[in-house]
């Protein structure tokens, strides 16, 4: 959770860490409103004042082979995720789509750390054309993953869940419901979640962001 510098802004804004090296750490956002638009002018020196790390994070065992799908922004978990499974020598691969090619803003730091994604654009402006969903279902069948990991717009986290689902694939989903305290106190993030044998409101911030699929209310 960072606090934007602007005093138009109340609210911490949540963002996952994207990159992180040595003692430095790196967010990845649009700017969508007052309080991107503030920290899009936070220059170097800058006092930020931020809270974390809140909540879960993917839980995967070492042994495992995993495919990591990232729509647009929700690209962000998925790197910092990436860098640590190269750490640990894990198997992975990356399926990273957006609408254009202007979308995919985290393509050169997966150059930088030598992991090649599979591409999807909806304009055909870079990698496959289409949705980041269309080669999921051949891209499953031709490897042996162990587990999906996701993140992205709701729509297409479904998909996948559903595509994964139909193959007999777990899958964990980082949830990207807007946090505004990061407390769990003021119940402005919550999700529709499977638990004790029937559905609760849960609050994202304490018990995610990250949910197992079959758990998930969609």
């Amino acid at each position: 959770m960072v606090k934007p510098p602007s005093t138009e802004t109340l609210l911490r804004r949540p963002f996952s860490v994207f990159n992180q090296e040595g003692k430095k750490f790196e967010i990845l956002f649009q700017i969508c409103g007052k309080g991107t638009l503030s920290l899009s002018k936070v220059e170097e020196g800058d006092n930020l004042r931020v809270l974390g790390p809140l909540g879960n994070g993917f839980q995967f065992d070492k042994s495992g082979s995993f495919l990591l799908v990232g729509g647009g922004r929700g690209i962000a978990p998925l790197f910092f995720l990436s860098k640590v499974f190269l750490k640990e020598k894990i198997k992975f691969k990356v399926l990273y789509g957006g609408k254009t090619s202007s979308d995919l803003p985290a393509l050169d730091y997966f150059k930088k750390e030598k992991i090649e994604p599979i591409l999807t654009t909806e304009d055909g402006s870079a990698g496959i054309k289409g949705l980041v969903t269309d080669p999921l279902e051949e891209l499953i069948f031709s490897e042996n993953f162990s587990e999906i990991f996701a993140c992205g717009p709701k729509g297409m986290m479904k998909k996948v869940f559903e595509i994964a689902k139909k193959i007999q694939i777990p899958t964990q989903f980082s949830l990207e419901e807007r946090m505004a305290c990061g407390f769990g106190a003021c119940w402005g993030c919550v999700a529709r979640i499977r638990k004790n044998n029937g559905e609760e409101w849960v609050k994202v911030c304490k018990e995610g962001p990250v949910f197992k699929g079959e758990d998930i209310v969609w």
